[in-house]
């Protein structure tokens, strides 16, 4: 019995990386993901204001020569502020680039970040999903609806993930 415990152990150890190997060699990945966004391909930092109680930002990036399509991204932003229903205290809003908003805190603009779009950022800055704004309204609305859910499990997530501590 002393004997195969140490064989066991080895397999226990060498299979599962064996099976991941083959499944990354194979190129066998899932063709779809659960959120609606898009993620960044580099990292992008905010320098996002020091508050405790935000556990995720929902951004806007509203450059100085973005026009209509900011203005009107900037209507639904405030309109987001009621969406968010019981999750307003844990979501903070941001405005990244030029303009004022009475709901969003301003961050300094990010030239690599797309006009218009709306981003799900950390508490500690990371940009994390992206999406981009759709010239239908209705599109819009769905790209929208996707973004709060997608913010919804995020804030499941650590709520299940911290324990209940809040």
């Amino acid at each position: 019995m002393m004997n195969k415990v140490p064989g066991l152990f080895l397999a226990c150890c060498v299979l599962p990386l064996i099976a991941a190997w083959v499944v990354l060699w194979s190129g066998w990945q899932p063709e779809s993901t659960t959120n609606q966004g898009s993620f960044l391909s580099q990292e992008v930092i905010l320098d996002v204001p020091e508050q405790g109680h935000n556990a995720w930002f929902i951004a806007l990036n509203q450059p100085e020569n973005c026009g209509q399509l900011c203005q009107g991204q900037l209507a639904v932003m405030e309109q987001l502020t009621v969406a968010l229903g019981k999750h307003r205290q844990q979501v903070g809003l941001l405005l990244i680039g030029q303009g004022q908003s009475e709901v969003a805190d301003v961050v300094p603009e990010v030239s690599t970040l797309s006009p218009g779009a709306f981003y799900l950022v950390d508490k500690r800055g990371l940009v994390v999903l992206e999406y981009l704004p759709q010239p239908d309204q209705t599109a819009n609305r769905v790209l929208l609806k996707g973004l709060l859910k997608d913010l919804k499990k995020l804030l499941s997530y650590e709520r299940s993930s911290s324990g209940g501590k809040q």
